[in-house]
């Protein structure tokens, strides 16, 4: 029993010390920088902050809001578009399979955009912090911290054991459109709070991210059962497999509690 365990750690670790998919080593995109981004993000919205906060009065960041929704609705849309040119006008995936060869004319390009989608995935984790300062703590959720801490998360793991983009240019190109969507929402709620509540489209908002992690599911159950041949790791399907589920029903949960179930209740 011992001799098992330890030829199952040893297996851990190999997995774990292999060299990278991917030659190019860019800054922070690596597993283990991210995991110490994720735990000091965890550290400050869910106990630094709300500490350092427990004595203060909730700061007014409406302009900084302001500035950093508006940066973020920009940058997403510049992803989306470039994102959509190479691989539906362009075409440089075969989208069976998507995988670009090393030596492939659009590789440094797919590097640069995972590069910047982890960026921004890290810029993510700031709008948890504007909810610390403005003690607005009911909006860290379990879903909110969740997603943003799987999401930093996702790109390394993908980078270190597959490389940038190919057949996760999908998740790449569905999150940094439906991202657009919300962060614009957030702009207009900001910079016209009196309307925060007759802005009719931001239930939609919770249906494209379930409709999303849809896609993202059928994806790899796609890719497992019917293209086999596809050289992707399999291990990485069934993980996505199982996280975009998670996320359908935590987002299907969330949709279910905020916009059905108040609805429904007698006045």
């Amino acid at each position: 029993m011992v001799s098992g365990i330890a030829t199952m750690n040893s297996t851990i670790l190999d997995v774990f010390q292999r060299q990278p998919a991917d030659p190019v080593r860019l800054p922070l995109l690596r597993p283990l920088p991210a995991t110490l981004i994720v735990a000091v993000y965890l550290l400050v919205v869910l106990k630094w902050g709300p500490q350092f906060m427990a004595s203060r009065k909730p700061y007014n960041v409406r302009k900084a809001m302001l500035v950093y929704n508006l940066f973020q609705v920009l940058m997403n849309l510049t992803l989306f578009v470039l994102a959509f040119y190479y691989m539906f006008v362009k075409q440089s995936y075969d989208l069976r399979c998507m995988i670009l060869p090393s030596d492939h004319p659009d590789k440094g390009v797919e590097r640069l955009l995972s590069y910047s989608y982890f960026i921004n995935k890290i810029l993510d984790l700031m709008d948890t912090l504007f909810f610390v300062l403005r003690k607005s703590y009911k909006q860290i959720t379990v879903l909110h911290v969740y997603h943003h801490a799987l999401m930093v998360m996702a790109t390394p793991i993908v980078v270190h054991f597959y490389g940038p983009g190919g057949q996760y240019s999908t998740m790449g190109i569905l999150n940094v459109f439906v991202h657009a969507v919300m962060y614009a929402y957030y702009f207009v709620a900001a910079l016209h709070p009196q309307m925060k509540n007759k802005l009719w489209w931001k239930k939609y908002i919770t249906k494209l991210q379930i409709v999303q992690f849809v896609i993202l599911f059928c994806q790899a159950i796609l890719t497992v059962w019917l293209n086999p041949t596809c050289n992707v790791p399999m291990p990485l399907q069934y993980l996505q497999v199982a996280v975009s589920s998670s996320m359908m029903a935590m987002f299907g949960n969330f949709y279910y509690q905020t916009y059905v179930k108040v609805k429904s209740k007698p006045e």
